[in-house]
């Protein structure tokens, strides 16, 4: 299949914290399983990043920190686009045009915007009112066909896709309508928290025992998962309603191992969650050691990431300014 007959498909992670395992379980692992029957764009989105306050040293560090985690978990630089969001201004410039075609009530109904406020009272600025029109811009630059999401953010592919009919609608045939590509249940779709498996596991956790980062050390991991929230009931079973502790664990191990929960639940039949949590410990610490060490390498050989990501902006800002240009010519801009 030619690069052109291929869907295009586009996703982007914040430097504003770490990528945890339920990061890589539940969306990363697969991204290099789809770089030869899709044309690949991933960005480091740190403009999104800045919504809330960063310190600029550690969202430099962060951002190189992210684009390695990318190809240490499998991305190649030959096969996918990997670049840092800044560096492409088509981005912002997008952003602005799609602001003008999006209507102040459906913004102002994201949810995420909601729980932002107030979670960050002090600092509710425009920015975070406006993210999801950046984020529309972000997938519409490259005619996406797919982005791959979490159920939470649908409500963001949602006004993409108004914003992008809306336009088309104005001026035909301008933007691809993409379609979120969300995970099936039992494959990782939400790895819980450990500390409170009622919860995703997330990196802006409070409790960081509710959460492993695919950096962390495995001293660390296994004693994050030797103090994993379980219950009185000794059985080692699926049953996400009256064990979610359990029923987290037993679904970390078999997408660990590759093995199925009902495999996973034979193999501890029997045993006691103090042979059941070290061993979940074990595999995922094997999981992440390739993918750390490799992070690591990487991070020591800053010319290498830095020829990655100027090359990806390269390519990118090629694909983004086709894009670009057409908006332009049709909403009657003066040609450059």
């Amino acid at each position: 299949m030619s690069e052109n007959q291929k869907q295009t498909i586009f996703s982007g992670v914040q430097p504003s914290g770490k990528l945890t395992l339920g990061n890589y379980l539940g969306a990363i692992r697969n991204f290099p399983l789809l770089q030869e029957d899709y044309n690949c764009i991933y960005c480091v989105v740190d403009m999104h990043a800045i919504t809330v306050r960063q310190d600029p040293a550690a969202l430099r560090r962060q951002t190189l920190e992210v684009l390695a985690q990318y190809i240490a978990c499998g991305l190649d630089p030959e096969k996918s686009v990997l670049f840092i969001q800044s560096h492409v201004p088509a981005h912002a410039e997008l952003a602005w045009v799609l602001n003008c075609f999006t209507m102040f009530g459906e913004a102002s109904r994201m949810t995420q915007f909601k729980d932002k406020s107030a979670k960050h009272s002090d600092n509710v600025n425009v920015g975070l009112f406006t993210y999801p029109v950046l984020m529309a811009a972000d997938i519409l630059l490259y005619q996406t066909n797919i982005v791959p999401v979490g159920v939470d953010q649908s409500q963001h592919i949602e006004i993409c896709r108004d914003i992008a009919n809306r336009f088309n609608g104005v001026f035909p045939d301008t933007f691809t309508i993409p379609e979120g590509r969300y995970p099936k249940a039992g494959e990782g779709a939400k790895i819980m928290s450990l500390s409170d498996p009622e919860k995703k596991m997330s990196k802006s956790d409070e409790n960081e025992n509710g959460y492993i980062l695919l950096m962390d050390q495995p001293d660390v991991i296994m004693r994050k998962f030797k103090r994993a929230v379980t219950d009185s009931d000794a059985r080692i079973v699926m049953d996400p309603q009256g064990k979610p502790g359990i029923s987290n664990l037993l679904q970390i191990y078999a997408l660990a191992t590759g093995k199925t929960v009902a495999e996973a639940e034979a193999e501890f039949a029997g045993k006691g969650y103090g042979e059941f949590k070290p061993a979940v410990g074990e595999v995922v610490v094997e999981l992440l050691r390739p993918i750390r060490e490799k992070t690591e390498d990487l991070l020591r050989n800053k010319d290498y990431l830095q020829q990655v990501y100027t090359e990806g902006a390269q390519k990118a800002s090629y694909l983004a300014r086709k894009t670009l240009d057409k908006v332009y010519r049709k909403l009657g801009f003066v040609k450059r």
